[in-house]
């Protein structure tokens, strides 16, 4: 039986990591799909990086012949320059794609977890999938972004890495791997893993190769 969001089919293997630690995830702050709001790793976000580049050395080892993808924000790009380095690739050859980057959050971006919810109630959902703000994007439209993303690459038959966010990569999943609507996005959520997690996805099924510490 075929799965209900089934993407084309690909002949490789996608290894799927969130991005390490950042400062304003430190102290709570919202960053989103904001390019201009940087927020570098901290000491921690380095360490998980450092993480993933050694499991996947161990995995992969030298050089593999692997297509570096990332969202084109620093936190993220600042996370595959580290596991780069561990693989012997070449960071510069990394394909941006804004449409692999976080949930929009409007004018929900740079402000205080804390003090959106004193105002708002609870922004997070019981599974850790963020409650939207008024006029940020909506899953549906992450989930149609992150489906163009699977069509358009699906001819590529290597083995790719991908760099993304908690939330992006918990749904590029949950469509890749076939899973059905959550009842609170309306669209496919796989599950929550700590920054500096790695999963492979092959063929419609998933292995996670590193979890991080929460």
């Amino acid at each position: 039986m075929t799965p209900l969001h089934a993407p084309p089919a690909r002949k490789g293997r996608d290894y799927i990591a969130r991005h390490g630690e950042t400062v304003f995830n430190r102290i709570g702050r919202i960053q989103g799909d904001r390019v201009d709001l940087h927020t570098p790793l901290t000491r921690k976000g380095f360490a998980q990086a450092e993480a993933i580049g050694e499991a996947l050395r161990e995995r992969l080892g030298e050089s593999p012949a692997l297509t570096l993808w990332s969202s084109p924000t620093g936190r993220a790009l600042q996370t595959l320059a580290v596991i780069a380095e561990h693989l012997a690739l070449d960071w510069h050859e990394t394909r941006h794609d804004g449409r692999l980057i976080e949930l929009g959050f409007g004018s929900w971006g740079g402000q205080d977890f804390a003090a959106l919810s004193s105002i708002h109630g609870s922004i997070v959902h019981p599974h850790g999938m963020a409650v939207g703000a008024p006029d940020g994007e909506r899953y549906a439209a992450m989930a149609a972004r992150l489906s163009a993303w699977l069509a358009d690459t699906a001819e590529h038959d290597g083995d790719r890495l991908i760099l993304m966010h908690g939330l992006s990569s918990r749904v590029l999943r949950g469509l890749m791997l076939g899973l059905p609507d959550d009842p609170h996005c309306g669209v496919p959520v796989a599950e929550r893993l700590p920054q500096g997690s790695i999963v492979m996805i092959e063929s419609a099924a998933e292995t996670v190769i590193h979890r991080a510490c929460p």
